[in-house]
């Protein structure tokens, strides 16, 4: 999280796919829209950047702009920094609007709401009900004074929970106030409505114990971001090496140890530039799980990775020996345990994994894992889900 605070600007080459919101406000900015050719061979439209701030990527994937992202590479090891800090900004992102969403799922609930909907049956607040963003600025456009001292409200038990934990670190605990008060900040202008509009009514406690409540908890899932950067990171070296590793063999024939000899800087680069010119990448998407039309599944993040494989048929066999059940489709652990024997970073990858999924149990989210392969196209495909 500190170095998605710290870098204004990262460098990668990204396709940004749009959704129909996206697409429908870059064509009204006179922006053209490209034309890509994705790894799964859908043909879809967006716009293209290799330079950008996370500022810019994350407020596109708050307005639900963002459906997708995809990035291509020969070598990940020079852009480690760079791709996990995207992975970080995407997984945040989607944290910070599931928490709103469910905020205002949670209030609407509340009793004194609900005594208000009694009483007012022509101006319900339920989850159905839609106020325009314009009327809503309108609405809020004086109370800032009174939203200020709400969020204050609300923050301080957390605060004073969080100074007082004897667990953390210092370091820990700005962590832990800088990501609540993110949450806070990014917290939607209905969920404010909802706020100014009782903040005097009896039972408004059960709103504030409401937000705090899943406050803590979001704070708490936003541990898994690290994990997950980590482990794509991973996954993303291993395909590289794999890569590099068979380049090797066919340009160094002859010699034994190959394992060795990529660990020469000098011979390493050859390697790489020569799968450069072969264009041979390796592939990187995540795909959001959509807008707001998209029940049920708003909170959902795919990432995906694809990679050709030549050694996949003696995987698949090696495993197919050992199992009854259709293996072209197997989980991250089994793709990591029937890898062939001298595979670099199968140790590693299963230690990342073992985190991984330890973190996404303790916070409730939930995580799947699927690996297999598009037999048309000779790639290995490695999906991760979640939902949160």
């Amino acid at each position: 999280m500190s170095a998605q605070e710290k870098k204004f600007m990262i460098e990668l080459p990204l396709k940004i796919i749009l959704t129909e919101d996206g697409a429908s406000h870059f064509i009204s900015q006179k922006k053209k829209l490209l034309r890509f050719r994705l790894a799964d061979n859908a043909d879809e439209y967006g716009i293209s950047v290799n330079n950008f701030s996370p500022q810019s990527i994350q407020s596109m994937i708050l307005l639900d702009y963002i459906s997708k992202i995809e990035i291509s590479m020969t070598e990940f090891v020079s852009s480690r920094q760079e791709v996990m800090d995207l992975c970080k900004i995407v997984v945040y992102s989607l944290l910070y609007k599931q928490f709103d969403r469910e905020i205002y799922k949670a209030l609407v609930h509340c009793a004194c709401v609900r005594k208000y909907n009694r009483s007012n049956p022509a101006r319900l607040i339920d989850e159905e009900t839609r106020i325009s963003e314009r009327q809503l600025k309108l609405t809020l456009g004086n109370q800032g004074e009174l939203i200020e001292a709400q969020r204050k409200n609300i923050l301080a038990p957390i605060w004073k929970s969080i100074m007082g934990n004897k667990d953390y670190s210092a370091e820990e605990k700005n962590v832990y106030l800088l990501m609540t008060e993110k949450f806070l900040n990014r917290m939607g202008l209905m969920n404010w409505y909802i706020i100014t509009l009782f903040h005097k009514k009896d039972g408004f406690d059960e709103i504030l114990h409401t937000i705090r409540t899943l406050l803590v908890e979001y704070m708490e899932k936003s541990k898994v971001a690290e994990y997950i950067s980590v482990m794509i990171m991973e996954l993303a070296l291993n395909s590289e090496n794999s890569n590099i590793r068979k380049e090797a063999r066919n340009m160094y024939q002859g010699v034994d140890n190959i394992d060795s000899l990529i660990l020469d800087a000098d011979i390493r680069g050859k390697i790489i530039k020569e799968l450069q010119r072969k264009r041979e990448v390796v592939f990187l998407s995540w795909k959001l799980g959509g807008g707001a039309s998209s029940i049920g599944r708003q909170g959902r993040l795919q990432i995906t990775l694809y990679n050709k494989d030549d050694e996949f048929q003696e995987i698949k066999e090696t495993i197919e020996a050992k199992k009854t059940a259709d293996t072209r489709k197997k989980t991250l652990i089994d793709f990591y345990r029937e890898l062939p024997e001298g595979q670099e970073g199968i140790d590693l990858g299963l230690y990342y994994l073992s985190y991984l999924d330890d973190a996404c149990k303790k916070v409730g989210v939930k995580f799947d894992s699927i690996v297999n392969q598009f037999t048309a196209s000779d790639l290995t495909v490695i999906n991760l889900v979640f939902n949160f």
